[in-house]
């Protein structure tokens, strides 16, 4: 039998992963493949192009609102809902193995995870910079490979601090404690 290729829009250890690996457990798909595609765009390229037979990617948050990346791609392609799914998201500040908190000169991550974190943020870290990117998990392993500042600290998983041995400076960081994120699994029309 087939395997099931499900385009998800981030890299390894991202929210999109997460969610497509629930997805799956919750509808008893145990032969798929994911594919890493970053971004919502290139998610609904490879299933109009065949290249994947579905695809995961994030709609809106409880806290941050619409996803707009989502809608943007969503307006430039045909595709059908598969499903619709929440998950909770923990977001978690991390650093490198020897970073300490005075050290963090940026905090960078995807603007809807910003804007899920942004009074903690104002609280926190007021005087720091602010750095969008396209995807969470990206700016994880961009900063444990040496892309980012070593003084960069990133808003990401708990998986992705095991994935790229980082350090959770601070726990837990989203503005609302019960931070769902909808989840749309499309395929081709």
């Amino acid at each position: 039998m087939r395997k099931i290729k499900i385009g998800v829009s981030g890299g390894k250890g991202s929210f999109s992963e997460e969610a497509g690996n629930y997805y799956c457990a919750k509808n008893n798909i145990v032969n798929y493949e994911l594919y890493y595609l970053e971004t919502v765009e290139n998610v609904l390229n490879f299933l109009e192009n065949g290249k994947v037979d579905q695809g995961v990617f994030p709609i809106e948050n409880s806290n941050g609102g619409i996803v707009l990346e989502a809608v943007y791609a969503m307006s430039r392609h045909n595709f059908q809902i598969k499903n619709i799914f929440e998950i909770d998201i923990k977001h978690q500040l991390l650093v490198l193995p020897a970073r300490q908190k005075e050290e963090v000169k940026k905090i960078v991550s995807h603007p809807q995870v910003l804007k899920q974190c942004r009074m903690y943020l104002k609280r926190n870290w007021s005087q720091t910079e602010l750095e969008e990117y396209p995807d969470t998990a990206g700016a994880t392993k961009d900063l444990r490979e040496g892309k980012l500042n070593p003084h960069s600290a990133v808003i990401a998983s708990q998986i992705c601090a095991k994935l790229y041995d980082l350090k959770i400076l601070e726990r837990d960081i989203q503005d609302l404690k019960f931070n769902f994120t909808s989840f749309i699994v499309v395929q081709k029309n």
